[in-house]
């Protein structure tokens, strides 16, 4: 019977989808940072998106074997991230971030599959996630060519599938604006040659959205979002 169950076991870890999940920020790269109406305290990105990304990890293991870039506030290029999606040979890489903007009032949260665009709003959020990364060579644009003509088709369904389900997770119940799924130039799910999300969950420079979207309950629900998402995507 012992044999069974884990001949079972390790059958269902064989065949399960990998998925890789990408706390954005961390080390000396604090990301955005945002102060809560009404307190002192600043809250730095690369803690909100390692917060969540854990919480995720936990919903997600139940279906799909997931990993993390990182574990701790530690940095990492987006090389060594995108390295990490090859060695582990995973299927589907989750890039989380929370967004900020000069506009104050700027609100909501957004999918990103990788895809090329001429979205000049857009264009100003690669320039702060693809921090640290040139694409100037010759090499590195083959490159993302090459990636958005591998992932781009399905990226785009995983992206309209996750940002539906978070649509009905978060928005009503938070209050919290649909900027939609979108086309981005990010490195990170380039350099990784696999479909893959990078998801702003909300803006940390509104300081009533950063109440709303730095807490636990949130958390929860975004998760279950994206794991709604994924179900979906694979028919699960």
């Amino acid at each position: 019977m012992k044999t069974i169950f884990l001949f079972l076991l390790f059958s269902q870890l064989a065949w399960s989808q990998k998925i890789l999940i990408d706390p954005g920020h961390g080390g000396k790269d604090h990301g955005a940072k945002g102060r809560i109406a009404g307190t002192k305290g600043i809250q730095s990105e690369k803690n909100l998106t390692l917060k969540l990304a854990k919480i995720l990890k936990e919903k997600l293991k139940k279906k799909y074997t997931v990993f993390l870039t990182r574990e701790k506030d530690k940095h990492i290029s987006l090389e060594d991230r995108a390295k990490l999606a090859e060695e582990l040979k995973v299927d589907i890489v989750l890039s989380i971030h929370f967004n900020s903007s000069e506009y104050r009032n700027a609100r909501g949260f957004e999918t990103y599959y990788l895809d090329n665009h001429d979205d000049v709003a857009v264009k100003r959020l690669e320039s702060a996630e693809n921090h640290g990364f040139s694409e100037d060579s010759l090499v590195n644009k083959i490159l993302i060519d090459l990636a958005i003509k591998l992932t781009s088709s399905k990226s785009k369904k995983l992206a309209k599938l996750t940002h539906q389900n978070l649509v009905k997770r978060i928005k009503g119940k938070y209050k919290i604006k649909d900027r939609g799924f979108k086309p981005g130039n990010f490195y990170v799910l380039a350099l990784s040659k696999r479909p893959g999300l990078l998801l702003e969950a909300g803006f940390m420079s509104n300081r009533k959205e950063l109440s709303k979207i730095s807490n636990q309950n949130f958390f929860n629900d975004y998760a279950e979002g994206i794991l709604s998402g994924l179900n979906a995507f694979y028919g699960k």
